[in-house]
């Protein structure tokens, strides 16, 4: 598989566009120091293809699950493939499992894009993204654009992966929480109980979650008080949601800015305002960007 570098001073971001879009590891090399500020890929996962072993990778056209691949919208009934057995649901879209394009690389800045023809997804779409590296910080740009004919539900985020240390901290300002059935789709808008008030800080390994919160300020802090590192994590619109995702006994974590709620088609449908579906009309394109800075 062609690997991608980006280089930039001494920080490097190395990128697998075959593999999803994936970023397959993010890191800073100073003097004997080696600090990851992602989640590493290890190297069987990168020849397997297996994008949940990436450190991060794009999330389109839609975030998280869609309620056993199946939404309908304005009247038409979509069925998407269960696209992570056994798991009961679609998830995550189409472009974390695909093979994305280079378009531009340079020493410190890669291009890339994700073409999707219609099928059981019936719309057509193109997905880019750039990355852009400096000695202060990572620059994750990403488009999606409608080339049907006709509206397209739509969505973007990124799902990156942070190493864990027993007192990794994940502070953001957030308005609510969804509450989640076993399967982790959403039944219930909440205000954060004490224990996930990411507000004050949430420790990753003092409680599983795998939520989404809303009304987020678009900036997130990740800490690692035993390595006196710190990252800072900030988005723009629309990516007014942020998933937290803290499993039991895993080497990672993940803080995924997005910008819609889980399973945010079929709760549209449903008749909830609230979901941050979107509609691209034809030829019309959505952008973002999530922008990383890493602190020592």
């Amino acid at each position: 598989m062609d690997l991608i570098t980006l280089r930039a001073g001494d920080v490097a971001v190395e990128l697998a566009p075959e593999a999803g879009g994936a970023v397959t590891r993010y890191w800073l090399e100073r003097g004997a120091v080696t600090r990851e500020w992602l989640r590493p890929t290890p190297a069987g996962a990168l020849r397997a293809r297996h994008p949940y072993e990436a450190a991060a990778f794009p999330l389109v056209p839609y975030s998280n699950r869609i309620r056993a691949g199946r939404f309908t919208f304005r009247g038409r009934a979509v069925v998407e493939p269960l696209n992570r057995p056994p798991e009961r649901h679609a998830i995550h879209g189409h472009g974390w499992q695909a093979p994305w394009r280079p378009l531009d690389v340079r020493a410190a800045e890669a291009r890339l894009e994700y073409e999707h023809a219609p099928g059981a997804w019936p719309w057509a779409y193109h997905a880019t993204q750039r990355l852009t590296l400096t000695p202060s910080g990572l620059t994750v740009e990403l488009s999606l654009s409608n080339r049907s004919a006709a509206p397209m539900p739509a969505g973007l985020g990124w799902h990156p992966y942070f190493p864990r240390t027993p007192r990794a901290t994940v502070t953001a300002d957030v308005g609510a929480m969804w509450m989640t059935d076993e399967e982790m789709l959403p039944i219930e808008l909440v205000a954060p109980p004490a224990a996930v008030d990411l507000g004050r800080g949430v420790t990753a390994d003092a409680v599983a979650l795998d939520n989404c919160f809303v009304g987020w300020s678009r900036h997130a802090a990740i800490d690692w008080p035993e390595l006196d590192a710190r990252l800072v994590l900030r988005a723009e619109p629309p990516l007014d949601c942020l998933v937290v995702y803290t499993p039991a006994r895993r080497p990672f974590f993940c803080v995924e800015p997005v910008s819609h709620v889980t399973d945010a088609f079929n709760l549209a449908d449903a008749g909830r305002s609230d979901t941050g579906a979107l509609v691209l009309e034809p030829g019309e394109t959505l952008r973002t960007a999530v922008v990383l800075t890493p602190e020592l």
